[in-house]
């Protein structure tokens, strides 16, 4: 099913930003070359708005910020896992995101107020998804402000039990994910030290769970102004 989250629980948005006193809410979407950052972009706007690579290639190369409506827009960003040299500048644009700040009232807040870690779902190395977390994302955000959601549902068991006529998964399939989202909370504690809530899965490019991404990006939202030292 389709959502028009342009407006969808805009209202919700619209009340805990009033709280915060704040507008709009800043999200960064990160993660390794090809785990469907761009492709999660253009679910949320039901249309292309990022480039999506294809094949070896990854397609954002720059940040890149896209407004869904008053209440939120959306940043995106170069994917790790290029190559030695591609990964030190991508790493570098990544963390002058997260420390751009803006003053009010004497005091200077970040301008990122969440970070969406996407990770493939049919990739079982982690390794540079948690480089990503450790070294770029937790020293440079507050840990409550980080959430982990695992993209490409489809190609969990290697595009098997995905039941294409109707987009969805099978019960086994359902199952498997159900098991990795579990198991990426854990094995993120255990790499990095940070308790991340069970992270949500998804298939961006067939819609599925691309609600609850949504959701729980609402769910996450700070009340207050991302303090900065």
């Amino acid at each position: 099913m389709k959502y028009d989250f342009s407006q969808y629980r805009a209202g919700d948005m619209e009340r805990r930003l009033r709280a915060a006193r704040f507008r709009p809410l800043d999200v960064m979407v990160t993660g390794v070359t090809g785990a469907g950052k761009s492709t999660t972009l253009n679910a949320f706007f039901q249309k292309s708005v990022a480039k999506v690579g294809h094949g070896a290639e990854p397609e954002t190369m720059e940040l890149g910020a896209y407004r869904l409506n008053n209440l939120l827009r959306i940043w995106d960003t170069p994917g790790l896992g290029d190559g030695v040299s591609r990964d030190l500048e991508h790493q570098r644009r990544i963390i002058g995101l997260l420390n751009k700040t803006y003053s009010l009232e004497r005091h200077a807040y970040g301008f990122i107020d969440l970070a969406l870690v996407v990770i493939d779902a049919s990739c079982r190395d982690l390794g540079t998804t948690f480089h990503l977390l450790n070294d770029v994302i937790i020293p440079n955000i507050q840990r409550d402000r980080i959430l982990v959601a695992i993209n490409q549902a489809d190609f969990a068991m290697k595009g098997r039990h995905w039941r294409q006529d109707v987009r969805l998964p099978d019960a086994e399939l359902l199952d498997y994910l159900e098991r990795q989202a579990i198991s990426v909370q854990r094995r993120v504690r255990e790499a990095t030290g940070v308790d991340i809530r069970r992270p949500v899965f998804y298939s961006a490019e067939y819609g599925f769970g691309v609600r609850e991404v949504f959701d729980r990006i609402v769910e996450q939202m700070p009340l207050e102004r991302r303090p900065v030292a």
